[in-house]
């Protein structure tokens, strides 16, 4: 499995790009601030073919370049409902009434990508000859999941989004965002998970299931 990395400079949030090897179909989940370039750089590079994006949540250091990567390729979105609103509306998600400055910004404009479609919990998403395993984990936002694929040739990975980071779990504060629906998710959904699970987080570096397990200090209260 072909799995890269770009660190958007804004936030230093994980852009990835996920594919069954070089030359053949990718999805890109969570394209965030400037990273076009370096993701065009990328594609190009390993001769790949995007077919979809996929989105952890909605808060937009993970949406921002959602509508250029999808109109660019002409491919859907997928995103919970429970955050759908925030790719036309942004602002919903940081408290703010449509239209306020945002990154300093006062003229930023934002719609959906023409196709949009839903992630549900439970659900085996077959994209790009991969099968992402989608587990909706709210408490970092209401829409918030993760999306977990297994490789014959490499241990299990879990595109974590902002729930379980290394060393930490993302915030809870923000609207939509709640500590006892995030210690549930990471009761539910993070520690059932086997050891071995490479862990790829929406900042920060990699890591793994059995890792946090034994040293993240939210997993380990809840143990």
């Amino acid at each position: 499995m072909l799995i890269e990395c770009i660190e958007a400079q804004l936030f230093g949030t994980n852009c990835f790009v996920v594919a069954d090897g070089p030359g053949e179909q990718c999805v890109v989940i969570d394209p965030g601030v400037g990273v076009t370039g370096q993701l065009e750089e990328l594609i190009a590079d390993h001769r790949l073919h995007p077919v979809a994006v996929l989105l952890t949540h909605g808060h937009l250091d993970h949406t921002f370049s959602v509508l250029p990567v999808c109109q660019a390729r002409d491919v859907p979105a997928y995103i919970h409902p429970a955050d759908r609103r925030a790719l036309a509306d942004p602002w919903w998600t940081l408290g703010l009434p449509v239209g306020a400055p945002i990154f300093g910004a006062t003229n930023l404009t934002f719609a959906e990508p023409d196709d949009v479609r839903p992630l549900t919990d439970g659900e085996d998403l077959k994209i790009a000859g991969l099968t992402f395993t989608v587990r909706h984990a709210p408490g970092h936002t209401e829409g918030s999941i993760l999306l977990r694929t297994d490789s014959e040739q490499a241990p299990p990975v879990a595109f974590t989004g902002d729930v379980l980071f290394a060393g930490s779990i993302g915030r809870t504060d923000l609207p939509g965002g709640s500590m006892p629906a995030m210690l549930e998710s990471l009761k539910t959904v993070i520690l059932p998970m086997p050891d071995e699970v490479m862990v790829c987080p929406g900042h920060g570096p990699a890591t793994t299931i059995g890792q946090e397990r034994a040293t993240n200090p939210f997993l380990r209260e809840l143990l």
